[in-house]
């Protein structure tokens, strides 16, 4: 599924995918939102990582001092710079954060949304995710609660009768994960995954479930 959201499920495709008509998914994107947006001030620097077209930079940008959002889609991103231009302190650029750059480190990183799956983030990524992190900042890591899979099944099904993605193979479709016909696979992260990386990132932190839903890493570099 390499580069499978630059390649193919991006722009006015990804936008789809979030027009949703099942409540309960509604109900976990929000709950995603509204649990950072409680811990955020206005005077911190965010960064997120796999921004699509810019679905939460909007609805966090409010509450922050300012926030950067980062995808590998290029026309993902020309979506999201109409999206976001009534966000002043927002914006949104291209970039890999397999190679992402910057000038100065952020108080805040945010990978939501399963994003480390969709990433296919490993332990080189997210040793450069706590190299962008400033001292004192917090990383946000969510996957999904293996409470909520009947609900995210509902979601790929609906996303497929789209033909946003390829029909479910439901022989491969289990604890878990949800795999396509066409190439797009996604996985989840387990409390104990969590946990892992937590521990291995030598900072404190927390596996915390919001919704029964989302499952949130926490990590305060001290």
């Amino acid at each position: 599924m390499d580069n499978y959201y630059a390649g193919k499920l991006n722009s006015q495709m990804l936008f789809q995918v979030y027009e949703t008509q099942i409540p309960r998914v509604k109900q976990y994107l929000q709950a995603e939102i509204d649990f950072v947006k409680e811990n955020l001030s206005k005077t911190q620097s965010v960064l997120e990582l796999g921004a699509g077209y810019g679905r939460i930079i909007k609805e966090l940008a409010p509450f922050c001092g300012s926030i950067v959002g980062i995808d590998i889609s290029a026309e993902s991103v020309e979506l999201g710079k109409e999206y976001l231009k009534d966000s002043p302190n927002a914006s949104i650029v291209a970039m890999n954060v397999h190679k992402m750059e910057f000038s100065k480190p952020f108080d805040v990183i945010l990978c939501l949304q399963n994003g480390l799956s969709a990433m296919r983030a490993d332990s080189t990524v997210i040793h450069k995710i706590f190299e962008t992190l400033a001292p004192g900042g917090t990383a946000y890591f969510s996957s999904y609660s293996a409470s909520f899979w009947d609900f995210r099944l509902k979601w790929f099904e609906e996303q497929a009768s789209k033909e946003l993605l390829g029909e479910i193979d439901y022989t491969k479709t289990q604890n878990g994960v949800i795999v396509c016909k066409g190439g797009f696979k996604a996985t989840t992260y387990s409390p104990e995954d969590l946990q892992k990386i937590g521990e291995e990132s030598g900072y404190p932190y927390l596996v915390q479930e919001v919704d029964e839903s989302s499952l949130f890493l926490i990590i305060h570099k001290n």
